[in-house]
């Protein structure tokens, strides 16, 4: 026997729920870093969640997505004693300032 009209609807609208629920955990765009005038590393689309870190030290870091991140010093997203975090708006640049030495690490910054 098929299937009616209406359970076809309801389960057309629930796996439309489903992707749309995944990608509010996405940050849809690039980050792209860079140590002086060589590029790094690009990440695409990354999930708002966690720690993460650059192959590399790095001293620009292009945020060309909507959210906010935090900059690290450390490949593990804390804070050194004495240290801070710098607060990247999207979409936005910045570069390092040589004090505060290269950046190793993001996340995202809570909403």
């Amino acid at each position: 026997m098929p299937a009616s009209r209406s359970v076809a609807a309801l389960t057309g609208i629930a796996v439309l729920g489903l992707a749309l629920t995944a990608c509010e955990d996405q940050a849809n765009g690039q980050i792209v870093a860079h140590n002086g005038a060589r590029h790094v590393q690009t990440i695409s689309n990354p999930v708002t969640e966690g720690c993460y870190r650059f192959r590399e030290g790095v001293t620009r870091v292009d945020n060309f997505t909507t959210s906010s991140l935090l900059m690290y010093t450390t490949p593990d997203c804390t804070v050194p004693p004495g240290g801070e975090s710098i607060y990247l708006d999207g979409p936005s640049s910045d570069q390092v300032v040589r004090s505060t030495g290269l950046w190793r690490s993001f996340s995202f910054a809570p909403d």
